[in-house]
């Protein structure tokens, strides 16, 4: 099959009846009432609240982690068209097989194949040429209004794209942050009074998605509110190259949407050819020691070129106000989740030997990327300025002083809560290891337009956030290999 009409095959499939042949009739619930989609009955929790593991997961010696599993459903609003006939009879035995209902949540659940290790995606999708790709996707939004133009800013030389380097440059490492808005909350539950309902169908606004991670083409990308990761973004994004992990939240807001795509969650994607996978973790974070429903994925890749490591990160903290506190916890959570698993990292580049945890000189440098919920003047973000793991917050480099975050990064009107326009999106770094080089700027008020987001012409209620980054010490192979 030709590459780009498989990925245009993969984005106009639609699972609905597959799924719902392969996991049979949902069953009957009692009060309290959550409705019965097909996926919410599959996330099981053990008796101290982990959620099992859907893929096996690499995880340093010591680090603290908790793996998450997912179960997927049919999707909502999906193009219609079927796949071959071979292709229906394996994607109905993968499905299910997860849909087996687990009998003991102490026991490991059996995957097919296809999803015990995503590097099997690559002979699952054709390589697909993403300029292809791209151009179908302009194709099927041609009805739609023209798109923002961003222009990346250098900190220090203003308007540059940096990546085509130099003869004596690193290639840069472009890092894509985003909360896409999951599709069960933007038609069913988050009530966008302004933004009209035909703009959310999922037959055209993955199509909007996909346009912005094509246009960027990041060589990291780190998404929030993801629950159509196995239908569209994890086989679409592997044609293109990319390796992924997906966390869902153990009882996602989007289970009581009727006709829901099952949990949504964190998804972490990067380039196969540009680096290598040495361990990932699925971190549920805490509060007051108590396990809670906001999730991470922490990834530490090894840069082939280089053999430079780095750790990237992706999470979604508690929304709303009145939350403050819960955050801060879930912060500190994390953070001290990160402090052991670069310690570890770096106690193993030493040899065996101890690394100080904590000591930022000491770990492997990281990225962290996240819809934190937090403005800049809550505690969760104070604690991430302050922590030992010398982060810094790249956004910061387009203010004047350097020192401020944007004015916004989400701005949506709801029919519950009005007009809000808030800066809850983050992409931190370890401000002594990682130099960035430049930064996509964010549209303007004119640009937004007066109904805000979503919208026609962009698909979230979030900004995507890019920045270009470069290691800022000499390259010392001797320690990494």
């Amino acid at each position: 099959m030709n590459p780009v009409r498989r990925c245009s095959a993969l984005l106009q499939r639609d699972f609905t009846a597959l799924c719902l042949s392969s996991l049979g009739s949902a069953p009957k619930t009692e009060t309290p009432k959550r409705v019965a989609s097909p996926s919410s009955r599959h996330c099981h929790q053990s008796s101290v609240g982990e959620v099992l593991t859907c893929q096996p997961q690499v995880k340093p010696s010591g680090a603290s982690s908790v793996s998450v599993s997912t179960r997927i459903a049919g999707p909502m609003g999906s193009g219609s068209s079927s796949g071959s006939s071979s292709s229906s009879s394996s994607s109905s035995r993968l499905f299910g097989t997860l849909a087996q209902t687990l009998s003991s949540p102490s026991i490991p659940l059996a995957l097919p194949a296809a999803l015990e290790d995503d590097d099997d995606d690559t002979a699952a999708c054709d390589p697909a040429d993403p300029d292809l790709l791209l151009r179908e996707c302009e194709e099927a939004l041609r009805n739609r209004p023209a798109r923002w133009h961003r222009c990346f800013m250098h900190p220090a030389h203003g308007d540059v794209d940096p990546r085509t380097p130099g003869p004596d440059q690193q290639q840069p490492i472009r890092v894509m942050q985003w909360n896409i808005l999951a599709q069960a909350l933007g038609e069913g539950k988050d009530g966008f009074v302004r933004c009209p309902l035909d703009a959310l169908k999922w037959a055209e606004r993955k199509y909007l998605i996909l346009e912005e991670i094509l246009t960027y083409q990041p060589d990291v990308l780190c998404l929030q509110e993801v629950d159509h990761y196995f239908d569209t973004f994890r086989p679409v994004l592997s044609s293109l190259g990319y390796q992924s992990s997906f966390c869902p939240k153990p009882w996602s807001p989007c289970l009581d949407v009727e006709n829901n795509n099952g949990p949504d969650g964190c998804a972490l994607f990067f380039r196969r050819d540009r680096f290598e996978p040495l361990a990932t973790n699925h971190l549920r974070l805490s509060a007051m020691m108590l396990k809670t429903n906001q999730v991470a994925v922490v990834t530490t890749l090894r840069c082939r070129a280089s053999g430079r490591r780095f750790c990237v990160a992706v999470t979604h903290l508690k929304a709303r106000s009145g939350w403050e506190t819960l955050r801060s916890a879930q912060g500190s959570s994390l953070l001290q989740s990160l402090c052991g698993i670069t310690a570890e990292m770096a106690a193993q580049d030493a040899g065996g030997g101890v690394a100080e945890r904590g000591d930022e000189a000491a770990g492997v440098p990281l990225i962290v990327c996240g819809d934190f919920n937090a403005e800049p003047w809550e505690d969760v973000y104070r604690r991430f300025a302050a922590s030992p793991l010398g982060l810094d917050s790249a956004y910061k480099r387009l203010s004047a002083d350097g020192r401020s975050e944007p004015p916004y990064t989400s701005w949506k009107i709801r029919k519950s809560s009005g007009e809000s326009r808030h800066t809850l999106d983050y992409i931190w770094y370890s401000s002594r290891r990682f130099c960035v080089d430049a930064v996509l700027e964010l549209p303007n008020e004119e640009q937004i337009g007066p109904d805000r987001l979503p919208s026609y012409h962009y698909p979230s209620d979030h900004l995507s956030l890019v920045c270009d980054f470069s290691f800022s010490e000499p390259t010392q192979s001797h320690r990494l290999l």
